[in-house]
């Protein structure tokens, strides 16, 4: 029998945990579903990851409202993903923050990305009539920026390729906890689709360099202890090089897309098949490295229609 298309199979509402990881710092996550971190400052609230619907923003309000009732002025994304993104307006923020190049990945493919997620992820997009549009920023920035939410300064900065192009990693200095996107995952799979393999593991070195107490990951439990930290980056390290390396060794002689798929099936499934998302993300993966490694630098837009061929063309 044939795999249900992406994560269309997983129907099953996720247990919400709510985690304070540093001073007034949480980790909205749900069992590998997109999680969302939470800043409380002096005189207002700052949010990292918007959610993927209003309906689901709701559901980080609701945790926010149970430990403040002060407003949620900033809203961080980290990146361009419909499941990050798309969920904005339930906040209410003055200020919505993403890095240049984020912003312009909206403008070059968010509409695409949109109904390629939609359809990847029937679950996340409940209530997706509530989605006004395209998320768009109100603030953006090159290398870094500085927030402060009263006295408590948060850092936000692009510190190398990865996940995207455009990907922000958010840091408050204080408690020395940060938020990484989807650059660092925990028992969840990396999705690749638009990484740069060969760039993300100094992107990794860069966060582990700035030597975060805990981490609030894209996937996955919230990481605290610098124990653990660098057991996620090591993790997220070997998924991506695991994937990356075979795919790679296929296109340099010359092979097809489905020989680098059986390549990296055979070195990935021992290590990462219980991973959350992970047969999600595969065929996705396979075919980013696939180009990365023939010399294709911007990730190819993924469609609907791109998604359905390439995974019957894998999985068939």
């Amino acid at each position: 029998m044939a795999k249900a298309f992406a994560s269309q199979g997983d129907l099953s509402e996720k247990k919400i945990t709510f985690t304070e990881v540093g001073r007034g710092i949480y980790a909205f996550t749900a069992e590998g579903d997109p999680n969302t971190g939470v800043i409380i400052g002096d005189d207002s609230v700052m949010v990292v990851e918007a959610q993927a619907t209003p309906r689901l923003a709701r559901k980080v309000i609701d945790c926010i409202r149970s430990v403040t009732d002060k407003p949620i002025s900033h809203l961080v994304l980290t990146h361009y993903h419909a499941v990050r993104v798309l969920g904005a307006s339930a906040y209410g923020a003055r200020e919505i923050i993403m890095s240049d190049a984020a912003r312009a990945m909206v403008a070059e493919r968010g509409q695409e990305d949109w109904a390629s997620e939609f359809g990847r992820f029937p679950r996340l997009f409940q209530g997706h009539e509530e989605i006004p549009g395209l998320t768009w920023p109100t603030l953006t920035f090159s290398d870094s920026v500085s927030v402060y939410l009263g006295r408590r300064r948060v850092d936000i900065g692009h510190v190398g390729r990865a996940h995207t192009a455009g990907d922000a990693v958010v840091l408050v200095p204080d408690e020395d906890v940060m938020m990484t996107g989807d650059i660092v995952e925990y028992h969840s799979a990396c999705y690749c689709g638009d990484g740069h393999f060969a760039d993300w593991p100094d992107t990794l070195e860069a966060i582990r360099a700035m030597d975060p107490r805990a981490i609030v990951p894209g996937r996955g439990d919230a990481l605290v202890g610098r124990d653990v930290v660098g057991k996620a980056i090591d993790m997220t390290r070997d998924f991506v090089a695991s994937t990356y390396r075979p795919a790679a060794r296929v296109a340099a002689r010359g092979g097809s897309l489905k020989e680098a798929w059986d390549a990296v099936r055979a070195e990935c499934d021992p290590k990462f098949s219980t991973y959350a998302i992970y047969e999600h993300c595969l065929p996705f993966n396979v075919a980013r490295a696939y180009d990365e490694a023939q010399g294709i630098d911007t990730p190819r837009i993924w469609t609907a229609e791109r998604d359905r061929q390439m995974w019957a063309d894998l999985q068939g």
